[in-house]
């Protein structure tokens, strides 16, 4: 009987060793089949993003992260399938997988990235100073994100130029939005209209014309010396140009441009010198 006994306990712990391996195997083939699914599912992302089916990548990309959200793969293929619909022009899905990016993966080291082509997203919506006014604020506010906090990454580099033509879509709306009212004879309008542009745009290549325009729509209403001001401030900044000969042929013969002297003991700075002469406006 005792001997049964010990056979007994011996089969038992047999049986039992037996089912822990086989409990350990089968988790070691789970935890390999799950990381082989996420291989495979990226390598299929990629290989459909080269095909040019973006769709059907960005699915792939989605689905790494929802096998392993953990893994260092989660966040990349998130940026990858953001980058997918980007390239095929999917600026709404692009933007959507950004933004959650960016609130999922707060402290990711491709955050810098991400911020740019979302900002690009933006701007590639724009496209002309008459529409798309939401797209070129998102744009110009992200950005200008992007050179406050990231200043020495190349992405701030491209940044600045992109603000730069951004400022050149927001004066040419200005610029439309006044000729507009002064069409209409909406006066007030219109001058504060020409004004934001050489108050804020005054870098742009819109400034010279909107200083004309000033001259024009002050003349127009009969307020000679306002017109006055603002024809010597054109003189002195773009002397050679169309506009300030337009601005000259508004006077009779005997107009000569007073306060010449004046102007002289001023230095032209680049980057804001019309704010530099906001004295003779006043």
């Amino acid at each position: 009987m005792l001997r049964f006994n010990i056979l007994l306990i011996f089969v038992v712990l047999l049986l039992s060793s037996a089912c822990a391996k086989q409990e350990i195997q089968k988790s070691k083939i789970k935890e390999k089949s799950l990381d082989l699914q996420v291989q495979e599912a990226y390598r299929e992302g990629m290989e459909a993003l080269d095909a040019g089916d973006v769709l059907y990548a960005a699915k792939k990309f989605n689905e790494v992260e929802i096998l392993f959200p953990q893994s260092n793969s989660a966040p990349q293929s998130a940026l990858m399938a953001a980058y997918s619909y980007y390239v095929q022009d999917y600026y709404g899905d692009a933007i959507a997988e950004l933004e959650r990016f960016i609130k999922v993966y707060p402290t990711n080291k491709d955050l810098s990235y991400a911020y740019y082509l979302l900002a690009i997203c933006y701007y590639e919506q724009i496209v002309d100073e008459k529409k798309d006014l939401q797209s070129i604020i998102n744009a110009k506010k992200t950005f200008n994100l992007i050179i406050k906090n990231y200043p020495n990454t190349e992405y701030a580099i491209d940044a600045e130029f992109k603000i730069d033509l951004i400022n050149d879509v927001l004066a040419a709306k200005e610029m439309y939005l006044g000729r507009y009212y002064f069409d209409k004879k909406k006066w007030i309008s219109a001058i504060n209209r020409f004004r934001e542009i050489i108050d804020n745009y005054d870098t742009t290549i819109y400034a010279e014309e909107a200083l004309h325009r000033l001259v024009e729509v002050h003349y127009t209403i009969g307020l000679i010396h306002e017109a006055e001001k603002y024809a010597q401030l054109l003189g002195y900044n773009y002397q050679s140009s169309k506009w300030y000969e337009n601005s000259y042929s508004l006077f009779d013969k005997t107009y000569e441009k007073r306060k010449k002297k004046r102007f002289k003991t001023y230095k032209k700075k680049d980057g804001g010198f019309i704010k530099k002469f906001k004295t003779l406006l006043e």
